[in-house]
């Protein structure tokens, strides 16, 4: 274990964290779960090719720990956040968000589902 992330006996639980930018690992995790539900983030990550990696994938996959009942109360968004890692699943999906007609159109179900109450 590194040093920093040891702490000396005197140091609280929470200063023994390992930080990455101010931030521990959780809350950007979290951050970064959230942005899944922006259909033109899931494109700029197909355009990167981001999607066509096996690191990447895993790391999507590591990500569904937030559907737990004790995780899935930090989401903002927990519909179209869960919804986007289902649809990165599908290898058609991570094709197909390259295509704006596409990315238009859960654009548009997003905003239908959201105002179909009022």
């Amino acid at each position: 274990m590194p040093q920093s992330a040891q702490g000396n006996g005197s140091a609280s639980a929470a200063a023994g964290r390992i930080q990455y930018g101010g931030h521990d690992r959780f809350t950007l995790e979290l951050e970064f779960v959230q942005m899944l539900s922006n259909p033109h983030y899931l494109q700029h990550l197909a355009a990167q090719k981001l999607l066509d990696n096996d690191e990447f994938l895993s790391y999507l996959d590591y990500l569904q720990y937030f559907r737990q009942p004790k995780y899935v109360r930090f989401l903002q968004y927990p519909g179209p956040t869960l919804r986007a890692l289902d649809l990165l699943k599908e290898e058609q999906f991570r094709k197909d968000i390259l295509i704006p007609e596409v990315v238009e159109r859960m654009i548009q179900q997003g905003f239908e589902a959201a105002t179909s109450g009022y």
